[in-house]
């Protein structure tokens, strides 16, 4: 039995082939093809082309899990920065699918856990045992192009998935430093309020970048050509997390610095989160940084900020914490909750 997965973006479209493996729970990837939106001019366009034409030596799909970034209400959805609008149940017909779902591209992921084997993530903490804890209760935290958090209910075959909007609360400055980023970018970005995904996301990483280069010591840093591009193209901005990371590793000090402020900030936000939900069956790190930081998540400066929460620290010490390593987790995990859905 083959399923049908998609992580659906605005500026690409990643579709996938899963079956059912006998020998394993989790499905097992067949074919996958990656699609650019603005190439196309609807995305039932793009599903067509992928089953008709891509797919066509292989079995038609019993049941689709379509994951969107962009809002979602009964089963449609409007495409951020696309004019695309979906339906689940028109999709389910057109395509003749048993069963069809539109999810958030974020909360979808809390279905792939459970189906997880060892090769797609890493264990920073295995966590401790704590009186009356309810292990049933996850919590996922992903910067990507922006910051998501969701929440889950995993208890034996059964997970319940409750979004949330957590990567959009105020960020918190705790030290001298950040008060002076957040103050430049309400300037900056000419707002009332900076959010957490402003700053723990790979555009914040970029946005760190950026305040630190404005200042007179950096004035000759080789970043600041891309500073001036992205200044006239801000789609210029996504080349640049990529740019800091390979600076930092040479030994860049700056760039240093600019990822030291960025993994601070993030490892005191997941540190919040697992307080705020007590998330003892597992806190996990996913998104686009998270397999290229992981070894970071394991530094003395991480963990000492994720830990640094005062009279409660010690419980951060019992929750297990985990880095998803495989980059197709959102597909996965769409491809997972595609199986569940024929047997609900």
């Amino acid at each position: 039995m083959n399923f049908l997965a998609c992580d659906l973006g605005g500026t690409k479209v990643l579709l996938g082939i899963y079956k059912e493996d006998l020998n394993d729970d989790s499905p097992r990837l067949i074919f996958k093809k990656k699609y650019l939106s603005s190439d196309w001019d609807s995305f039932k366009l793009i599903l067509e082309d992928f089953l008709k034409n891509e797919c066509k030596n292989i079995t038609h799909p019993s049941s689709a899990c379509f994951a969107v970034a962009g809002p979602l209400s009964n089963n449609k959805a409007k495409i951020i920065n696309l004019p695309w609008n979906i339906s689940g149940n028109t999709l389910k017909k057109k395509f003749n699918f048993k069963s069809c779902e539109l999810i958030n591209d974020f909360a979808v992921q809390i279905y792939g856990i459970p189906y997880l084997n060892k090769n797609q993530y890493f264990t920073i903490q295995d966590g401790s045992h704590y009186e009356g804890a309810n292990n049933d209760l996850h919590a996922i935290v992903g910067a990507g192009t922006g910051l998501g958090i969701a929440r889950g209910i995993i208890s034996g075959g059964k997970v319940k998935v409750l979004a949330s909007e957590g990567g959009h609360v105020e960020f918190s400055p705790k030290s001298k430093l950040e008060w002076e980023l957040k103050i430049w970018l309400k300037n900056n970005l000419k707002v009332e309020r900076i959010s957490c995904d402003r700053i723990i996301s790979g555009t914040g990483l970029s946005r760190i970048a950026e305040w630190r280069l404005s200042k007179p010591d950096a004035q000759n840093h080789p970043l600041q050509k891309y500073i001036k591009e992205i200044k006239i193209f801000d789609s210029a901005r996504k080349d640049l997390p990529e740019k800091i990371c390979k600076l930092s590793k040479e030994g860049d000090q700056l760039m240093i610095e600019v990822e030291r402020i960025w993994l601070s900030a993030y490892a005191s936000l997941l540190g919040d989160v697992a307080l705020q939900e007590l998330c003892f069956g597992g806190l996990w790190i996913s998104g686009g940084t998270a397999s290229k930081h992981f070894k970071n998540f394991k530094s003395d400066l991480f963990m000492k900020q994720f830990f640094d929460k005062g009279r409660l620290k010690d419980i951060l010490k019992t929750i297990p914490m985990k880095v998803i390593l495989d980059e197709d987790f959102g597909l996965f995990s769409a491809a997972c909750r595609a199986k569940m859905l024929l047997k609900t």
